[in-house]
């Protein structure tokens, strides 16, 4: 099992960056696929990205790619989302978890574990 605790949210301009940090507990960190997902007001929890057990493969969602950036970091156990030229239309609450298994994931129903979710809000 794994508890995951996001961090890093927050009010940016659009056109603006943000780093979210997401603390996994637990000595099993490297076993897990982790993944970002994020639901905005009214609509349906959406994938957002995720990396492999490694970090060597990842996987975006095509309204992030190019723009947003997913890492890991095996020694201290935390996966970053980095998100340059932020718009609009990226607020949203922003959930981290963890898969088990080697595939990535990009549906929520093979995500096993999740944290509670941290605020983005992009402002006009």
């Amino acid at each position: 099992q794994v508890r995951l605790v996001e961090s890093g949210g927050g009010l940016v301009q659009a056109g603006g960056s943000l780093v979210l940090s997401c603390a996994a507990s637990g000595r099993t960190f490297s076993s897990y696929v982790m993944g970002w997902f994020r639901q905005a007001p009214g609509k349906e929890r959406e994938f957002v990205t995720a990396i492999s057990r490694s970090g060597g493969s990842t996987s975006y969602a095509d309204s992030v790619k190019g723009r947003f950036t997913i890492s890991r970091d095996i020694a201290k156990n935390t996966v970053y989302l980095q998100m340059n030229s932020l718009k609009p239309d990226d607020t949203a609450v922003y959930y981290c978890a963890a898969a088990n298994g080697i595939i990535i994931r990009t549906t929520t129903r093979d995500y096993a574990y999740w944290g509670q979710g941290i605020q983005v809000t992009v402002s006009s």
